[in-house]
């Protein structure tokens, strides 16, 4: 019973992530680049369509977001704004069970500076 008690507790902490929501936090990594947000957004997303197949990217007002996550859960969100040189992009990510296959979105970050 105790474990049912635990296991529905946990349930209920883990709730649903929104994109918004994740980015209410500090970013967990963010780096300035001279490319246009278009630029850094199409360089990184290929690296987020190989570590899931529900990564999205879409236009914003300010430049582009890479979304990703598994169902109604947001796992990482990468904001990229326009600047007067380029780009700044800020990774946010959902604190998760398992690292595994995670540094590959980090690593994009950082590779398309």
């Amino acid at each position: 019973m105790r474990i049912l008690i635990a296991g529905v507790a946990l349930a209920l902490l883990a709730g649903c992530s929104s994109p918004s929501d994740l980015m209410k936090g500090e970013p967990d990594l963010t780096v300035v680049s001279s490319k246009s947000p278009k630029a850094f957004a199409l360089c990184a997303f290929p690296e987020w369509q190989d570590h899931s197949s529900s990564a999205a990217m879409s236009e914003t007002e300010t430049g582009y977001r890479l979304v990703n996550g598994f169902g109604s859960q947001t796992d990482e969100v990468l904001d990229i704004r326009q600047t007067k040189t380029g780009s700044i992009a800020s990774l946010y990510q959902r604190v998760a069970w398992s690292q595994i296959g995670r540094s590959g979105i980090r690593d994009s970050v950082n590779k398309c500076r």
